[in-house]
């Protein structure tokens, strides 16, 4: 540690105290320290540019874009759900060039779970890690359950249980989580990239069918926003109603944006993560826009909000009839591809159980790694996989059997209203851990070399508090007594809220047990772990000019300068 005086607290996480002559004692230590690393708890940095950038896109596109847009649109209108979509992702970015510049800088295992405990508080990064595990185990069965509802649109419940779908499945994704992070990141790779085809392709049709290239030859154009309306009032009359409707799918929205900040689970297996996760963290941003924002403007055009077919479809289970897209097609007289969808759609949900597994797992494994979990989730393979973290969240995932019943798919719904609280308060927390990380590297007068968020600190200052009015209103309709709503509905409200006292209960629990305080700026650790980094980013260049020393081929010299960086 140089010169720099060290305390060990509670959870096994140092204090550096602040003195200039330490600080720079510890970057000349940097230069030539020695590492050591433990084989046996160590994750394998696998994951190559192209994985780190396509696995984060993949976990972020998924059933609330292809699914949930058809109960906003409904519920709101086109104009909101090109204003909630516009607006979340531009929160999403900020959130994202934050954690990129924390990660670019210091790349751990823990992730940001480490990053809060370093920065804020351990108390905090204690909740956030348990939160953060507890929404990844209950989405891994919620996405199983998704898999064999999407199933059912071939072979019916009434032929053959959805269990033995859900079993075959969970048996599937436990083999490529097992298999080791090379193979998982090549597999998700290439499912991530057919839902990139997959988006592109319905984008392009929905272009097509807006300008009249459908069976009907319907130029549709902006028929929609002018009959029935580009807004549907939301249990008010007038603007009020109208704001309403905006604020409604503010959740919605929030919900198809979840698991972006997958890229801050990937940061301890990344190669050359300070080249690797700047360029993954800025071009998930455009794409995820691209994607989001072109795909519910086309939507608003080719659907109206009040269509009988669209009423039906957001009544019905994880399916093609349940996608609004798939009403788009059949809106404009297409009767082939509704099965098609279906199976793009299959693909959608079966890889985000997958990334739901893998997150889960390794969120779990960095609470073990920081002191914060059992000490035996820290036991990793000769492969790097973190087998005993791996085996418990594979078990919690077993509560998909419970979803095989009828009964509930109302469950179902309840798990995604929970799951888009705690993503909520996974932001919120990663966001702060930013701010504090960006006092304590100016208190302790830092540069930052590699990569700053463009809007600094008082754009998370805005993202703070936006994410914060989200997650305590965005089930204000439980309070609203009207006919449409009824009496208090107390099932949305438990659901809803539940996971606001359960993070109070992880963070008091840690912090009246082990007494910890938050930290100040002048005593962050900015430096634990930094030494490892330094030698692999070393190395990595090394390799990187011995690679372009042997690059022979024109199409390898073409490829590395200018296609690489889109991967």
């Amino acid at each position: 540690m140089g010169a720099a005086d060290a305390t060990m607290s509670a959870d096994d996480s140092f204090k550096i105290t602040p003195n200039l002559e330490a600080n720079v004692s510890m970057r000349d230590d940097l230069k030539t320290a020695e590492v050591v690393i433990d084989e046996s708890t160590a994750l394998s940095r696998g994951l190559r540019a192209r994985h780190t950038t396509m696995i984060a896109l993949g976990g972020a596109l998924g059933s609330g874009l292809i699914i949930g847009t058809g109960s906003a649109l409904a519920s709101a209108g086109p104009a909101p759900i090109l204003i909630c979509y516009s607006v979340v992702g531009f929160v999403v970015w900020i959130m994202l060039t934050g954690l990129c510049e924390m990660g670019t800088y210091l790349p751990i295992p823990e992730g940001f779970t480490g990053y809060a405990s370093r920065f804020v508080d351990p108390a905090l990064g204690f909740a956030l890690g348990w939160s953060y595990w507890l929404k990844y185990s209950i989405s891994t069965p919620n996405q199983l359950t998704a898999v064999a509802l999407v199933l059912q649109y071939w072979v019916p419940a009434e032929k053959l249980n959805p269990g033995v779908f859900i079993a075959i499945f969970l048996v599937i994704i436990i083999l490529i989580n097992y298999i080791g992070v090379k193979f998982f990141g090549e597999f998700e790779f290439w499912l991530s990239s057919a839902k990139v085809a997959t988006l592109v392709g319905v984008i392009l049709l929905s272009l097509i069918l807006a300008c009249g290239g459908g069976p009907d030859h319907d130029a549709k154009g902006f028929r929609y926003w002018h009959n029935p309306g580009a807004f549907k009032e939301f249990d008010a009359k007038g603007d009020l109603g109208r704001f309403l409707g905006v604020w409604n799918t503010m959740g919605t929205a929030a919900f198809a944006y979840l698991s972006t900040e997958f890229i801050g689970v990937t940061v301890g297996e990344a190669q050359n993560p300070r080249k690797t996760i700047p360029r993954a963290a800025r071009l998930i941003f455009y794409r995820i826009l691209f994607f989001y924002v072109l795909s519910v403007f086309f939507l608003g055009m080719l659907v109206p909000y009040d269509s009988k077919e669209l009423a039906f479809a957001t009544k019905q289970s994880t399916s093609a009839a349940a996608s609004p897209f798939v009403v788009a097609i059949v809106l404009a007289g297409i009767k082939v591809l509704p099965g098609i969808l279906n199976a793009c759609i299959l693909i959608f949900v079966f890889s985000a159980a997958i990334s739901d597994l893998y997150i889960s797992s390794r969120t779990l494994y960095g609470l073990a790694q920081n002191g914060k979990a059992p000490r035996f989730l820290a036991r990793t393979d000769r492969r790097g996989v973190p087998i005993p973290a791996l085996a418990v969240s594979a078990f919690i995932a077993l509560l998909a059997f419970m979803n095989a019943s009828s009964d509930s798919k109302v469950v179902f719904g309840y798990f995604v209203n929970c799951i888009t609280m705690f993503g909520l308060i996974v932001w919120c927390c990663i966001i702060l851990s930013h701010i504090k990380f960006v006092q304590a590297r100016k208190a302790q007068d830092i540069p930052m070399l590699h990569y700053r968020a463009p809007l600094g600190i008082w754009g998370s200052w805005f993202a703070f508090v936006f994410c914060v009015l989200v997650a305590l209103t965005k089930n204000f309709k439980v309070f609203i007594h009207t006919k449409s709503t009824g009496n208090f509905d107390y099932k949305n409200f438990i659901v809803g809220y539940i996971a606001i006292p359960v993070f109070l209960f992880f963070f008091t629990y840690y912090k009246v047990v082990y007494r910890t305080q938050g930290i100040r700026a002048s005593e962050a650790d900015l430096y634990t772990g930094l030494a490892e980094v330094e030698l692999h980013e070393r190395k990595w260049a090394e390799k990187e000019r011995a690679d372009e020393l042997r690059e022979k081929s024109k199409f390898a010299i073409f490829y590395r300068r200018y296609v690489s960086w889109l991967f």
